[in-house]
């Protein structure tokens, strides 16, 4: 399948810059995530590669062939949108093949694809209902066949799943991944949310501002984030960032945990002022203050189920981070300084 490059791509909209100068590149069969806050140009940068907008500079290259003054249909793409866009009047089988018919394909053929895609998404059983009478879930799907029934090359999805609620959501992300995996199609997904950018994408490019932060999997940017945007955008909680002179010391809550039965280990202690502890069942997070001099020295622990130790608002505890844990970053410019030592107090 067709691998997606895009060099230099800036957009302007009047005199507001939407896209900065923006580089990457998919590989083969992947399924690269664009995660961002909205605003930050990830759907303008899909509707460019999907042909639907044009650059104000910059190319887009789709199977190592230059298509960026090419209308959609010459691209060999499939786009679905958030709101998946049906066509109402017609059905299910209607909707599927209405890409198959416009390129005059005879009904024996048509009716072999529409059956194929309607199987790999399990709604053969829907072809004859209109859409009004089909739930999220299944309107979804519909949408996903008729993107997959002509076997484009690169398939864009632009926050389908932002319809669903949360069940069907995380069921659907499932069934998302494993359909790409079977299919081998390159995929680009645009979201906002992180938990499907970490559990979908083989790589995430997190955007910002219009501009590309970082690029990696979903454990590099999780553990290893290119500067404190990315930090503070990935991870609920996000990443602890506290003052330290020129830098911000930085952390995740998992990492920041009671000393206890970690006398051990390579690791920075700090004293913690307990201010409030939120159960959660699965987890406990555990809010205050970290205990020497700082402008900003709020943090916040996320304790497992069992990490049974008893904490109480109002209280100081001594609490520990690994060494290899925690990332410095530059206080003025956010990125990311390679270095760890002396930080503890």
């Amino acid at each position: 399948m067709a691998q997606v490059q895009v060099t230099g791509i800036t957009k302007y909209f009047g005199e507001v810059k939407v896209l900065d100068n923006v580089n990457l590149a998919t590989r083969k069969h992947e399924f690269l995530v664009l995660l961002g806050p909205s605003g930050c140009g990830k759907t303008t940068l899909l509707r460019i590669i999907a042909g639907l907008e044009r650059p104000t500079r910059g190319e887009v290259l789709i199977g190592g062939r230059e298509v960026t003054g090419l209308p959609p249909r010459a691209r060999n793409i499939a786009m679905v949108f958030q709101s998946y866009a049906l066509y109402p009047h017609m059905t299910v089988f209607e909707n599927i093949s209405f890409p198959l018919r416009t390129q005059n394909m005879n009904r024996d053929a048509i009716q072999e694809k529409v059956a194929w895609a309607a199987g790999l998404f399990g709604i053969d059983r829907l072809l004859e209902r209109k859409p009004r009478e089909l739930s999220g879930g299944e309107r979804q799907r519909v949408a996903l066949a008729r993107a997959i029934v002509r076997m484009p090359t690169v398939f864009l999805l632009d926050e389908p799943l932002s319809n669903l609620d949360a069940k069907l959501r995380a069921s659907a992300r499932e069934e998302l991944q494993t359909f790409q995996k079977r299919i081998g199609i390159t995929t680009i997904y645009v979201t906002h949310d992180q938990v499907e950018a970490m559990g979908l994408g083989n790589r995430i490019v997190v955007m910002d501002q219009g501009r590309v932060r970082q690029i990696g999997t979903p454990l590099q940017v999780y553990w290893e984030p290119a500067d404190t945007f990315v930090a503070t955008f990935v991870g609920s909680p996000p990443m602890n960032l506290v003052e330290q002179g020129e830098v911000l010391m930085g952390f995740r809550p998992e990492d920041f945990l009671p000393i206890e039965g970690r006398e051990e280990e390579d690791v920075e202690r700090f004293q913690f002022e307990v201010t409030w502890v939120e159960n959660l069942g699965a987890e406990r997070l555990v809010y205050g203050n970290m205990a020497f001099q700082s402008r900003n020295g709020r943090v916040v622990s996320r304790l497992a189920p069992n990490i049974r130790v008893s904490l109480e608002a109002g209280k100081t505890y001594i609490f520990a981070v690994p060494r290899l844990g925690i990332k410095l970053f530059d206080r003025n410019t956010g990125m990311l300084l390679r270095r760890v030592s002396g930080v503890g107090g």
